[in-house]
């Protein structure tokens, strides 16, 4: 049987500590292997705790987790963090079981006030999270709603050679918005007509001719010159 009463120091004196238990771990005259039972206990309530923090800011933050799996899974998990810490505490202790079973309690109780704060603190950002999607939700609804009831209250239709006629509802007042076609009328040029030579009495075009009558060499006329450059009129 083990004895009880082996270590000569407090489990606040860490340094000491550890230094002692590493050394009865070496000793061979000494009962157990302290090493053997503190490495896979403080391995397994690591584990634990690192689970059970993710556990909780998936359940609280990222909330992909329902809140009652997130209790389950949390409290699965729980047995195992403490007993990781009690076989920590155990070889820690050199095999004295009071003491492995105090410090257990203080570093369970110390873990899970810290626990219990940082799922607190989760719970808040995630409130804070799902207010601000709420209120981003809400913003884009009543957005969309206000175009919605503004493409019911206005109608409109293609009138011929009107455009668009917009008639706008509400207190039984209308405004009608017309847009009227304008028509320009762009005046294309014609080719100059023939005139006859006043000398000779032959018809040409001036300008083919360079305003030479090409018969008898006399220059064409200033007043038939503009009379074969003059527009024709509609018909």
């Amino acid at each position: 049987m083990k004895n009880m009463n082996q270590s000569q120091y407090r489990a606040r004196q860490v340094a000491a500590k550890t230094h002692e238990v590493v050394e009865y771990d070496h000793d061979e005259t000494k009962p157990g292997k302290p090493l053997y039972i503190m490495v896979p206990g403080g391995l397994v309530a690591l584990g634990a705790l690192g689970t059970i923090i993710l556990v909780a800011y998936l359940t609280w933050v990222e909330t992909q987790l329902d809140q009652t799996t997130g209790l389950i899974l949390i409290g699965l998990l729980f047995p195992f963090y403490v007993g990781g810490v009690f076989l920590f505490s155990y070889g820690y202790e050199l095999y004295n079981i009071p003491r492995a079973i105090r410090l257990t309690a203080i570093i369970v109780f110390l873990t899970l006030a810290a626990v219990v704060i940082v799922a607190v603190l989760f719970f808040v950002l995630g409130e804070s999270k799902g207010g601000s999607s709420r209120s981003s939700g809400s913003r884009s609804k009543s957005s969309s709603g206000g175009s919605k009831s503004s493409s019911v209250s206005s109608s409109g239709w293609n009138a011929p050679n009107l455009g668009n006629v917009v008639v706008l509802g509400g207190g039984g007042t209308r405004t009608r918005e017309v847009t009227k076609e304008v028509v320009k009328e762009v005046e294309v040029p014609v080719a100059p007509r023939s005139i006859t030579c006043p000398s000779c009495g032959r018809a040409y075009v001036p300008a083919d001719e360079k305003y030479i009558c090409p018969s008898c060499g006399a220059p064409t006329p200033q007043e038939l010159i503009e009379e074969s450059e003059k527009p024709r009129e509609r018909e």
